[in-house]
């Protein structure tokens, strides 16, 4: 089976959106770093192994119209994605697609955080256009530090649904990545957290 590792928040102004997030949970995340592509991140711990991360056009880049996660075309804060974290990375590609799903290859990418250190992972990146995306992309973060390891000021994630026309047929996808999450019938696809703050509770969807 594999973990939870991470929630990816999108926002189209990510200082912006940091500051309302800030606002309505009451604590402020930390930031990340860039990634090439021009995007950039703040992150906060979800319980041990897992984070969300919050991601939105990489402020220090001019212009920046990224067109990861929906960014190019983003008009409000969106929960876009999650990521797991397989044993075997590869392993977990090659029986996906023997289960008839394909989570698209492996690739390398990395972040340069502000202290200039480099962190570096391998990830499945699949050409989806959907501007939230149900069935989790996989991630190893080889011998790389998890970024929950350290310090990310805590949330707990109190609950993770995701809403789908065919609650079935996702299901039989998450199946074939080893993940695992509550799916219930809805007219359109989406990402529901809850997540216990200092200000009581609060939904991203």
């Amino acid at each position: 089976m594999s973990t939870l590792d991470h929630l990816v928040y999108a926002v189209p102004d990510l200082l912006e959106g940091v500051a309302a997030f800030a606002e309505r949970t009451g604590v402020t995340p930390v930031e990340g770093g860039a990634h090439p592509g021009g995007t950039a991140n703040f992150l906060v711990g979800l319980g041990e192994g897992a984070y969300l991360e919050i991601i939105g056009p990489d402020p220090s880049v001019a212009g920046a119209r990224p067109r990861a996660f929906g960014l190019e075309s983003l008009t409000a804060p969106a929960l876009a994605a999650w990521a797991v974290r397989p044993v075997d990375i590869d392993a977990t590609v090659r029986q996906a697609r023997q289960a008839g799903y394909d989570p698209g290859d492996v690739q390398p990418l990395s972040r340069r955080k502000p202290d200039g250190t480099l962190l570096e992972w391998r990830l499945t990146r699949r050409e989806d256009p959907a501007g939230v995306r149900p069935v989790p992309f996989l991630i190893d973060w080889g011998a790389t530090a998890h970024p929950s390891a350290s310090g990310l000021p805590p949330l707990e994630l109190v609950s993770f649904t995701i809403a789908h026309p065919e609650p079935d047929a996702l299901a039989a996808d998450l199946k074939a990545v080893g993940a695992t999450a509550e799916v219930v019938a809805g007219e359109s696809v989406a990402l529901r957290a809850v997540l216990g703050t200092p200000e009581g509770p609060v939904t991203l969807a």
